[in-house]
């Protein structure tokens, strides 16, 4: 289980939070600036009456824009589209679900609302007594504090931002709440190199992603050489999952749940919950594939061989089994060899194609080709 422990000699109690990635629904995606308390307490009822709950899906966060001004002691507010937050948090609550939030370590968020640049430990009082589960901690305008102060100094800018990320750490330590704690700072500094200390439980390793098959791939790809930064309680966050919002194709998408499995990543849905078609569902529940991500051991997968478009990843599972992924980056169908060595440890192995649930044993005739931009995606049995 993870455990936070909070640095300047604060000795922080055990909090078992993202033992496996987290998994829930963000509102940005779909919602952006408009989303309001009634759309997050349908995001709660679709989660439950699709089958997403049930499959792992159990956090429900709230993105920017929800915050008004402080009042005169300095708390936050929240603005006309979220009059009860605790009464929001208590209705997720009642379905099973888990309530997240955001805000920055900056004085306004990315949107231009108020951030918590000065009352960290009171915005972390005020997040436990709503009964938050999971906050969002998005960089914003706390780059313009570190560019001012900092300037071209790295080592200066690094800090800054470090000591702004543990500030609030140990503010929600005070609290005495489990939260997961989310950092949103877009891999920067080699966040992944010090957020765990820092006591986050999961770190932002790129700039956005958006609906296309060149930006996911982009993104995903490139985490190749970060899976020995994570494990149970931290995790490399290459951001949500635009599964369902119509920019990629079926194989696309299959490609983009595979990866985020195989690395071990979050898995934050960010496509409108009322309107999934049964592809999209079958996408996103894929026992299967979930469970590759959720695997109890917490290795995230590495890339062994690639050549051209083609990537091959394997991830070490509990109880001694594999998984492994063969990738087709490429603009028409491509085959992979059976006879590499890279292979070896899977000759003779019974394999389940976790997209078509057909059985395999590789073999040197086994034929593993790929449809271009497609994923054979399979697990030693």
């Amino acid at each position: 289980m993870a455990a936070f422990w909070a640095p300047l000699g604060l000795i922080a109690q055990s909090i078992p939070v993202a033992a496996t990635p987290p998994m829930g629904w963000n509102s940005w995606n779909h919602f952006a600036d408009k989303v309001t308390d009634a759309d997050v307490r349908a995001a709660a009822d679709a989660l439950v009456a699709s089958g997403m709950r049930d499959a792992g899906y159990v956090y429900v966060n709230i993105d920017d824009t929800w915050e008004a001004k402080r009042d005169a002691h300095g708390v936050i507010q929240t603005n006309e589209k979220f009059p009860d937050m605790k009464g929001l948090a208590d209705y997720v609550h009642s379905k099973g679900l888990k309530l997240g939030i955001y805000s920055s370590p900056g004085p306004k968020t990315c949107a231009g609302y108020e951030g918590s640049y000065g009352h960290e430990e009171q915005d972390a009082q005020t997040y436990a007594a709503w009964g938050i589960d999971y906050l969002k901690y998005d960089q914003c305008s706390f780059g313009d504090l570190i560019a001012k102060e900092a300037g071209n100094d790295l080592d200066k800018a690094a800090a800054m931002q470090r000591a702004a990320y543990e500030k609030m750490h140990v503010a929600i330590v005070k609290t005495g709440r489990p939260m997961v704690y989310s950092f949103c700072q877009y891999g920067l500094y080699s966040v992944w190199q010090w957020a765990p200390k820092a006591g986050g439980n999961l770190w932002r390793t790129t700039d956005d992603i958006n609906d296309t098959w060149d930006r996911m791939t982009l993104i995903g790809f490139q985490q190749a050489g970060l899976e020995s930064f994570a494990g149970p309680g931290h995790w490399n966050d290459p951001d949500m999952l635009e599964v369902g919002n119509g920019g990629m194709k079926k194989s696309e998408y299959e490609v983009h749940m595979s990866l985020w499995a195989m690395l071990s990543a979050p898995l934050l849905a960010g496509n409108d919950l009322s309107k999934m078609t049964p592809e999209t569902k079958a996408i996103l529940m894929n026992r299967e594939v979930i469970a590759i991500d959720q695997d109890a051991l917490g290795r995230p997968g590495r890339r062994v061989w690639a050549e051209g478009p083609m990537e091959i990843w394997v991830k070490d599972l509990s109880g001694g089994k594999k998984a492994i992924a063969f990738f087709n980056r490429g603009e028409s169908a491509m085959i992979f060899d059976p006879k590499l060595k890279e292979l070896a440890g899977f000759r003779g192995k019974s394999l389940q194609n976790l997209w078509t649930k057909e059985e395999l044993v590789l073999g040197p005739t086994a034929s593993l080709r790929v449809p271009k931009h497609g994923v054979l995606l399979l697990e030693q049995r």
